[in-house]
């Protein structure tokens, strides 16, 4: 059986990349060729395909590959797709916050006077759920880019955003209030893969825990 054991694995591009490349290799997966090519997204001759970490759980639920690798942030994001979270792998460890500008709280300022804040951030579900299990309204605006911005031009009170060191929140002269979540990567699988390939998934899933 090949090192991939004939599955197809999705690997994150982005912050997850070189370390999930680096345990693959670890496991036998020669990634040299994923390494070499920064555009190719494909890799059929070692089981590879490479895309956003967002993607992931979208290509590992329709059966397009068959374990991937994921931001536990990216599977609280999207409760529904329908994968299996094997194993936490413990690297590319963030932590999701609640920050606003330096000073004052805005955030808090606005409960006080309005009874609302507004919150930037790419995490609407996240951020949905722990501001209804924490009492407060919120009127949330999702952007795609830059989240640190949103606070700095006025357009909102306060950011939910991840961050692994804190330093791009202090660049911009924000400070973190509260810590919402801490993410770890994750191995998922497809659940009908899961079944008709359990040997080779559980033999990969050994040698991820030995390693």
């Amino acid at each position: 059986m090949s090192p991939s054991n004939g599955l197809t694995i999705a690997v994150p591009r982005g912050a997850l990349m070189k370390d999930t490349l680096d345990v693959l290799d670890r496991i036998g997966i020669d990634t040299s060729e994923v390494r070499a090519n920064d555009r190719k997204l494909l890799f059929k001759d070692v089981g590879i395909v490479t895309m956003r970490p967002s993607d992931v759980p979208t290509y590992v639920e329709a059966g397009a590959a068959d374990i991937g690798f994921t931001g536990k942030d990216v599977l609280l994001e999207q409760p529904e797709r329908a994968v299996y979270e094997l194993l936490d792998l413990g690297y590319g460890r963030c932590t999701l916050v609640l920050a606003s500008v330096a000073g004052p709280d805005p955030g808090e300022e606005a409960l006080r006077r309005l009874g609302v804040m507004r919150v930037a951030t790419k995490y609407t579900k996240i951020a949905r759920r722990f501001f209804e299990e924490t009492g407060r309204q919120v009127e949330l605006v999702e952007v795609k880019g830059s989240v640190e911005l949103a606070p700095l031009t006025g357009l909102v009170d306060a950011i939910v955003d991840l961050t692994a060191t804190g330093t791009t929140l202090r660049e911009n002269g924000l400070v973190v209030r509260e810590e919402i979540l801490v993410a770890t990567a994750r191995l998922i699988a497809n659940p009908v893969a899961h079944k008709l390939k359990a040997a080779a998934i559980d033999d990969l899933l050994e040698r991820l825990r030995s390693e």
